[in-house]
């Protein structure tokens, strides 16, 4: 069989890799690519089956193809230092995969993911209190980029939330503004919880301490999850100002 050499599909099948590996090795480099006999077909000879084992045994064990020549080519001592740093390579990216295991696994649990514990709890307080989920979700996200942008502020966000959970007339207030989201724009009732919302902020001041930006990106996700609230929004931006 080795008189006119082997075909590429032959070499790839003593081999165990495809024809297409094969040719991409010899893009690489990595794998001479014989001449063509005068019938038109590259031979390989049995010399490219032990290069090509070795190539793949290394790649196998997660050699990168662009370091494959270089091992290949090493002295005995160059060579097991090249393994012994590829393999630290290969158990730090193991430990990275370990990582986004334990990440993907929090998936089930949904927020808690993206979310520190307390915030979640929050979250539940607010269920519990009646709030719709589309309002949830509102203020989930809310929390989500606070907790990515300024993660330093969630414990005084906690408390103060925590704080105005407890008070009745915020409840009550918050529900309104929960029913009030699907309101037409020019709803005359409007009017009345900016009122409100202005009344109970002078009695409760709140210490902003988010950077414009932020600040900034947390009012356009709420004004933008129903016009009844971009429209209290400017009411009450008129009546503070």
């Amino acid at each position: 069989m080795f008189t006119n050499g082997l075909t590429i599909g032959q070499l790839a099948a003593h081999a165990g890799v495809t024809v297409r590996a094969v040719r991409h090795y010899h893009q690489l480099g990595l794998l001479p690519e014989p001449e063509r006999d005068v019938s038109g077909y590259r031979r390989y000879q049995a010399q490219a089956v032990v290069d090509l084992i070795r190539i793949k045994t290394l790649a196998d064990t997660g050699v990168p193809l662009a370091r494959i020549d270089q091992v290949l080519q090493a002295g005995e001592e160059q060579f097991a230092a090249a393994i012994d740093e590829i393999d630290r390579a290969v158990a730090a990216r193991i430990k990275e995969l370990r990582r986004h295991r334990a990440r993907l696994a929090k998936l089930v649990v949904g927020d808690r993911l993206f979310l520190p514990p307390e915030v979640i709890e929050i979250l539940q307080r607010q269920r519990a209190l009646g709030f719709s989920e589309r309002l949830i979700l509102v203020e989930r996200d809310s929390w989500i980029m606070v907790a990515a942008l300024a993660p330093q502020s969630i414990p005084q966000w906690v408390a103060t939330e925590n704080a105005a959970l407890d008070d009745p007339e915020f409840v009550q207030l918050y529900l309104a503004c929960d029913q009030a989201m699907d309101w037409a724009p020019n709803d005359p009732r409007l009017g009345e919880l900016a009122d409100a919302i202005v009344a109970w902020d002078a009695r409760h001041p709140r210490d902003n301490d988010l950077a414009e930006s932020t600040a900034a990106l947390l009012s356009s996700n709420t004004v933008e999850s129903s016009p009844a609230w971009a429209r209290v929004q400017q009411l009450v931006a008129a009546r503070m100002a």
